[in-house]
């Protein structure tokens, strides 16, 4: 009985390391086909890819933005200025909202299943070394993790990584994501929103 559970969770695991692979990949090439198309960096080009899916394109912006942060090739507040200049100010939001919390808990729970090589491989050297004394703080980096998170000062997509290099929960980071992230999509999409349209008016 106990040979029959063993083999059967490790056929699970087997089945969920193939679907991350799989996923990854899936993400990696939608990436190289979105970089060539310019969608990640021309809000023009953006709005013409999505404009073929219809009802469909704001599932689609949700799930670049869950992208963007599990392999972060750009910085968060273009892509959020995408969503609120495509679908206004307040949908805008939404999506800009659903997406970076589904990509930040995926690229938490990424670390902390295939641990310090994974992220060590996606993010930058110099950023890892930045940011990983935090590691040690224990509580304090809680603190320092839920601080970063509510003011846009530091990389959001590095820090959801090292939190899970940690022993914060699932459920404690997602509470954070929840709750901490809103005031910081909302200024920072709102303030670039300011800027562009300041120094670009129509």
């Amino acid at each position: 009985m106990e040979s029959h559970y063993k083999k059967e969770k490790n056929k699970s695991a087997l089945w969920l390391n193939l679907a991350t692979i799989l996923g990854i990949l899936t993400a990696v090439g939608f990436i190289i086909y979105g970089w060539k198309l310019g969608i990640f960096s021309s809000r023009e080009a953006m709005e013409a890819f999505l404009q073929p899916f219809g009802l469909w394109a704001p599932v689609i912006f949700t799930l670049i933005q869950a992208v963007q942060v599990v392999i972060p090739i750009l910085p968060g507040g273009v892509s959020c200025l995408g969503g609120v200049l495509l679908f206004g100010a307040g949908w805008g939001f939404f999506y800009n909202y659903v997406g970076i919390c589904i990509g930040s808990v995926i690229a938490f729970l990424l670390a902390k299943r295939y641990g310090r090589p994974l992220v060590q491989s996606i993010v930058s050297e110099r950023s890892y070394e930045r940011y990983s004394k935090w590691l040690d703080g224990g509580k304090k980096f809680d603190r320092c993790f839920m601080a970063a998170i509510f003011f846009p000062v530091a990389p959001d997509d590095l820090l959801c990584y090292l939190a899970g290099l940690t022993k914060m929960s699932v459920k404690k980071f997602t509470a954070i994501i929840l709750l901490a992230k809103p005031a910081s999509i909302a200024l920072y999409s709102m303030g670039l929103v300011f800027v562009t349209r300041t120094l670009l008016p129509v």
